[in-house]
């Protein structure tokens, strides 16, 4: 379920208390893990991690207007869905999070880029916090663009 909030604080405090303190854990894990140059903002109804636009000018594919998405937070409404589109664009970055998080004892319920969880348990925020640590704004820059000229 999308979002109309405008700011992450909005966005937090509009969820249950359960969702609010899973989110908000995490949220605190990507932001101790983040590499410098990318901002939190909100993105398509959910907490984003975009390259900005002054760094990237040429933004998204979808418009020039729209940041490059890094990494997304969002509640759904059966789960919560943290994105990484780092690990969507390359094999061996999905594999290793499967692998890291079968050596916690987690369970991981991945799509192409979205990770389900119902609860904080769910995750290892450390696997999180590295893979969100993985790509600098650079690496992530220009993995997105072999990706789009393939």
């Amino acid at each position: 379920m999308q979002s109309k909030a405008t700011t992450v604080a909005a966005y937090l405090k509009s969820l249950p208390p359960e969702r609010n303190k899973a989110l908000s854990a995490v949220r605190k894990a990507i932001r101790a893990h983040l590499p410098k140059g990318y901002a939190e903002t909100m993105q398509y109804g959910m907490i984003g991690y975009v390259v900005p636009l002054k760094l990237y000018p040429a933004g998204y594919h979808t418009g020039k207007s729209v940041p490059l998405p890094y990494a997304s937070l969002a509640s759904q409404k059966g789960h919560m869905s943290l994105y990484l589109f780092g690990c969507y664009m390359e094999p061996k970055d999905a594999a290793r999070l499967t692998r890291e998080f079968k050596t916690r004892g987690k369970k991981l319920d991945m799509g192409k880029s979205c990770v389900r969880f119902k609860t904080l348990e769910d995750l290892p925020l450390d696997v999180i916090g590295e893979a969100i640590a993985s790509l600098s704004v650079e690496d992530f820059v220009a993995r997105y663009e072999a990706s789009i000229k393939r």
